[in-house]
């Protein structure tokens, strides 16, 4: 099953006789708001103009807990992510494409919960809303409710610890930006710097110009060139488990199965005890 779909196939789709379920996710991190405080909400872009027959889905309160201790976007409740899925239409039986503004990490949020909670037909629009051609739409649909219950463990999982453990015997991909990962600045968190033995694969290198994900075969190069070679056990985190989930889709568009850590840098950093490493290198 692909990963991804492109703008004209996703138009032939919705014109054909099992359409797909359209959420749309956008999203943006917003680091001048304080702790706890709401990113960006995308509602009124959303009222603005969407592609047709999308219903909005809010990242921070649908596809995420509250801030804590366990990072700023842990894993959501699973009978209330189950409920907003539902309201959105989506059926077990029924594709579902999720797309965003066009940087792909809230879709991608929003893909990786519904592969992790077992949907079996999930997609992400490549190159977000921009890439779409056909007129937008103002007026919010009236979904019928859909039948999908969520059953998480389909695909892999990590937790801190787990993802100490792959940086030292796997591959554990860090999505930050470089100066993140190295240290030099830290936005967001208590502290900069990366898990040690992880890393530095910056996410918004899996894209071009556009937006788009370079093709698979470049993907799939430079993900082994990093260490994700046959047989590796591999795994991703960032900040707070959104630009990770994007990476994990690159790595799915490569042939690349990965394991998320959800909690990210936001929860591994918020524990004084846990060791953190600084400068270009892994340790």
């Amino acid at each position: 099953m692909n990963a991804i779909i492109s703008a004209s196939e996703l138009a032939s789709e919705l014109a054909g006789t099992n359409p797909p379920v359209l959420l749309d996710v956008r999203w943006q991190l917003s680091v001048q708001k304080a702790a706890g405080e709401p990113s960006f909400d995308g509602r009124a872009e959303y009222a603005a103009g969407h592609i047709p027959g999308a219903v909005y889905v809010d990242l921070d309160q649908e596809l995420a807990s509250a801030p804590g201790s366990n990072g700023r976007h842990p894993l959501p409740d699973t009978e209330r992510f189950g409920a907003a899925m539902r309201r959105a239409g989506v059926s077990t039986g029924r594709p579902v494409v999720v797309y965003d503004g066009g940087q792909g990490w809230a879709a991608a949020r929003a893909w990786w919960l519904l592969r992790w909670t077992g949907h079996p037909d999930v997609r992400v629009l490549d190159g977000g809303l921009p890439s779409w051609e056909g007129s937008p739409e103002t007026i919010a649909p009236t979904p019928a409710e859909g039948d999908f219950t969520p059953e998480p463990g389909a695909v892999a999982l990590l937790d801190a610890d787990g993802a100490a453990a792959l940086a030292r015997d796997g591959v554990l991909f860090d999505a930050r930006a470089g100066e993140r990962y190295r240290g030099e600045v830290e936005p967001i968190d208590r502290v900069g710097g990366h898990i040690p033995g992880a890393l530095s694969a910056p996410t918004n290198e899996n894209v071009g110009a556009d937006g788009r994900f370079l093709p698979a075969e470049e993907l799939t190069a430079r993900f082994k060139s990093l260490g994700a070679t046959e047989g590796a056990d591999v795994g991703v985190y960032c900040g707070s488990g959104v630009s990770g989930a994007h990476e994990v889709l690159a790595l799915a568009v490569a042939g690349i199965p990965a394991a998320l850590y959800v909690g990210s840098w936001s929860e591994w950093s918020s524990d004084p005890d846990r060791p953190v490493a600084v400068g270009p290198d892994p340790q």
